[in-house]
């Protein structure tokens, strides 16, 4: 009996962990200090501690990346899509939220100058260096993997995927982008 205790205790744990981001509740909070938001100051990058529950008054794609080139690559192509649709910065924002904490072992200053690069190239990008992966743990995300969360004006979770998204996948969030813009 104990046995199975234990048992329904850690399966509880693992349903618990992977269903902290769920379409239609609001995004989990996460507040990252150890690193935070890049900000572009006089062409200067700071960092400044960011927290999850600003995310509301647009829509917004979230890629959470693991700090690895392999990660970064999985669903670039959707990143590249929705660069080419032009949508309005007023009312639209991508975050991406690297965490150098999964990253190949020595190369975490590598990422963080690679993010640095990215934010100066691409200024009105969110960015968020998180060095401890305080947003894998409290999302319930992959390790060595990349998650594409779609968040609605009121940081409510509209689409999630953790790992690589396919064609038809990417057509979705882009339909789903689209239609929340209207």
């Amino acid at each position: 009996m104990l046995k199975n205790a234990f048992l329904m205790l850690i399966l509880g744990m693992s349903w618990q962990s992977y269903a902290a981001v769920v379409p239609e509740a609001s995004l989990p909070a996460v507040s990252v200090e150890d690193g935070g938001e890049l900000v572009l100051n006089a062409g200067k990058i700071d960092y400044s501690p960011w927290q999850s529950q600003q995310l509301t008054g647009k829509v917004y794609v979230i890629q959470h990346i693991a700090g690895r080139s392999s990660a970064k690559a999985l669903n670039a192509p959707l990143i590249d899509r929705i660069k080419a649709e032009n949508l309005p910065k007023d009312r639209y924002q991508t975050v991406t939220v690297v965490n150098t904490d999964d990253a190949i072992w020595g190369t975490g200053g590598i990422v963080k100058g690679k993010l640095e690069s990215s934010k100066e190239e691409f200024p009105w990008s969110m960015m968020v260096l998180d060095k401890e992966g305080v947003a894998r743990s409290a999302w319930g995300l992959k390790e060595k993997s990349s998650a594409v969360i779609v968040v609605d004006t009121e940081n409510r979770v509209r689409w999630v995927k953790d790992g690589e998204l396919n064609d038809h996948e990417q057509q979705e969030v882009m339909a789903l982008i689209r239609r929340l813009l209207e």
